[in-house]
């Protein structure tokens, strides 16, 4: 059987700005959303077998990092949502054959600067995804 794995180059990380959905350029990795869940201990006398009892709590976001090379004008834009305290719009978009997005709300909680000698100016960006993140299938966005 042949595989039906996708490389992750073509891949794009775009943000909404009220209006369109604009591209964040230079981006070397993307990870995340790392969603993750809590449980609730319902281990109880009356429990059987010896082994504890759970059940599902609420559901976390995770975060996505944005790998970037260091461009005035991405950084700024990154910049002002990490100034901002209002959720944005965000989307993964992979180059696969079913056009898949993952959208999210988020807030930018870090934006550090790498500065080495002999390598490129880069920032890992720290996104913390609010609510859930959204996988879609087709040609277009939504908002």
């Amino acid at each position: 059987m042949a595989s039906q794995a996708t490389a992750g180059v073509g891949t794009t990380f775009r943000r909404w700005d009220g209006t369109n959905w604009v591209e964040i350029a230079e981006i070397k990795q993307i990870t995340g959303p790392g969603k993750t869940r809590t449980t609730i201990d319902v281990t109880s006398l009356d429990s059987t077998g010896g082994y504890n009892e759970f059940i599902g709590g609420f559901r976390d976001g995770g975060t996505v990092v944005l790998a970037m090379i260091f461009r005035r004008d991405t950084y700024e834009i990154m910049d002002g949502d990490f100034e901002s305290n209002v959720l944005r719009n965000y989307e993964i978009y992979l180059p696969d054959d079913e056009f898949t997005s993952i959208e999210f709300e988020g807030l930018v909680t870090e934006l550090p600067l790498e500065i080495a000698p002999d390598d490129a100016i880069t920032t890992n960006v720290t996104i913390k995804v609010s609510g859930q993140p959204v996988m879609n299938s087709g040609s277009g966005s939504s908002a």
